[in-house]
């Protein structure tokens, strides 16, 4: 054998994976078909949102939160109803006594760090039994994506330095090998080395094959997001047709090739039409990848429209309910929305995802950070709003009806229309009462102290002119990660499709829909794919050292 293990993806599951096997004395070779440029994958580019319940940093923001609500929460929002969601629904309340347990204290002991205030993601908006966080959990790791790769990146450094472990940069997978039914090893293609910066698409050009053994295989390559055909394929019924345009929220290499080809040697692949897109995206104005995509995390504050200028319905307000406001706009014919919003609200609401637009947080730069609690929109979001090809700005909302109309490829808006839907709006301003449940969800998000701080706007008029100017936005479909995923039990071995274990193989983080084949059922709560990937690669290779 070559290895005890094999690991095939460099990015952050596969990196825990690795660190956590050397840890139980095994060797490992990590296998990626990207060079060394891309080590730490997806989560390298993310904002470093991580899921915890309870905390340090919920209870000084006088947060109550607890496991039972967590997990009451997370229930509501994924509506498990299948039969193989059995081994999902397992996955997913391990996960969530790990958020509630010793998820943090496990990465303090690493070195990792929070940002003081924690965010509010999917809010939901409907009953307490429904989808969305009662409370907000969002913890921003201090230095984002980079800053949660990095302790791993450097255990599995350290490895390499010791002889435990090897690299096998630029080697694509193609087979998995296997023997009396079980998982032996990989074999593949070499491909040409390519200096590409990170990110970049680069050759797939081969000059040679290898052939790798262990005595187990962990895939850990990731979903479909960069494939936009694989997307369109496995499309849920329930959410209409797929849309013509789309833009892409992570890298071309995030191709959902290894679930093929696991499926090929035996896997179970489940729950392979659920998937997380998001409703936001913009597209970047200085890419990286190929229809490179942002999305905008935004506040409660700004007017959505549907691509003809109507209001999206109650509770799709931003923020809320993301695959509940993909399925609306599937419905309507038109693959893109707007949102109409005031420069008050840009500078207070606006925040990119992605480490490379969060300089301060990313760089961990206390002055920079302080700018955002100074008048003007933090320099990346200020970027967008000149340079963006989604943005359009005007003095009045009849000029910014006509810049918006001017973005599109058929002029759809009519101004009466969206006059309509932003003096209703701006009416119900007046009191400090209203019928309309955005206005009340906004007003009511400033209870807390980390919106009334840094994200939520007060409450005026789109057409104060003190607020100004008027700013609308092109909001596209952004392609992001995949819910289902390669079958687990709770030590990541996968599973056959008779439910047995297929011997010598395991899955861990997006390629096991973060565990089980898809523990979030059909909606997130958001700062669970990170924290997915962390527990998921954790355990297969701590399934791999119990098996021997």
């Amino acid at each position: 054998m070559d290895s005890d293990v094999i690991v095939v993806g460099a990015g952050l599951a596969g990196l825990v994976a690795t660190a956590e096997s050397v840890r139980l004395g095994k060797s490992v070779v990590l296998v990626d078909q990207e060079g060394p440029q891309s080590l730490g994958g997806q989560a390298f580019w993310s904002f470093g949102g991580l899921f915890l319940v309870d905390s340090p940093e919920q209870r000084r923001m006088g947060i109550r939160d607890s496991r039972d609500l967590a997990w009451r929460d997370w229930l509501g929002s994924a509506g498990f109803d299948r039969a193989e969601d059995a081994w999902p629904r397992k996955w997913a309340e391990a996960y969530v006594d790990f958020a509630s347990g010793e998820k943090r204290a496990w990465l303090h002991g690493l070195g990792v760090r929070f940002f003081p205030v924690v965010g509010w993601a999917e809010r939901g908006g409907y009953t307490a039994e429904g989808h969305g966080n009662s409370v907000p959990r969002f913890h921003i790791t201090w230095g984002t994506g980079p800053g949660l790769v990095e302790p791993f990146a450097r255990l599995v450094r350290e490895a390499v330095d010791a002889g435990s472990v090897r690299f096998a940069f630029r080697h694509r997978v193609d087979r998995l090998e296997t023997a009396d039914g079980a998982v032996t090893g990989v074999s593949g293609s070499v491909l040409a080395d390519d200096e590409a910066p990170r990110g970049v698409s680069t050759s797939r050009e081969a000059t040679g094959e290898f052939s790798f053994s262990a005595e187990a295989v962990i895939v850990t390559s990731g979903g479909i997001g960069g494939n936009f055909d694989l997307v369109r394929r496995n499309w849920p019924a329930r959410l209409g047709t797929p849309p013509e345009r789309m833009i892409a929220g992570v890298p071309a290499h995030v191709d959902g090739r290894m679930l093929g080809i696991a499926e090929d040697a035996g896997a179970s692949l489940i729950n392979r039409d659920r998937m997380w897109h998001y409703t936001e995206g913009i597209a970047n104005w200085d890419p990286v990848w190929p229809r490179h995509g942002i999305r905008i995390l935004p506040g409660p504050s700004s007017l959505w429209l549907d691509a003809t200028g109507r209001r999206l319905p109650s509770p799709l307000f931003p923020g809320f309910d993301t695959l509940g406001t993909l399925e609306h706009i599937m419905t309507t014919g038109h693959d893109y929305t707007w949102f109409v919003l005031t420069q008050k609200i840009l500078e207070k609401e606006f925040a990119l995802s992605g480490s490379e637009q969060n300089p301060d947080l990313t760089g961990k730069d206390v002055k920079l950070l302080l700018k955002r609690v100074l008048p003007g929109a933090p320099g990346p979001v200020e970027a967008f709003k000149e340079r963006g090809a989604d943005f359009t700005v005007a003095d009045s909302l009849e000029k910014l009806v006509e810049g918006m109309n001017s973005i599109t490829d058929e002029p759809l808006l009519e101004f009466d229309t969206v006059r309509e839907a932003v003096v209703g709006r701006d009416a119900e301003m007046a009191n400090k009462f209203t019928k309309d449940l955005q206005v009340t969800a906004l007003r009511g998000a400033r209870n807390y102290r980390g919106d009334r701080l840094i994200r939520v706007a007060s409450p005026h008029r789109l057409l104060d002119p003190k607020a100004g100017p008027l700013i609308g936005v092109r909001l596209n479909i952004l392609t992001r990660k995949t819910l289902g995923g390669l079958q687990t039990d709770l030590d990541g071995r996968v599973l056959r499709v008779d439910g047995k274990p297929l011997a010598g193989l395991y899955a861990a983080g997006e390629a096991a829909g973060f565990g089980g084949g898809g523990m979030h059922g059909y909606r997130s709560l958001e700062g669970t794919f990170l924290g997915g990937c962390l527990f998921s690669g954790r355990q297969a290779a701590r399934g791999v050292s119990d098996q021997g």
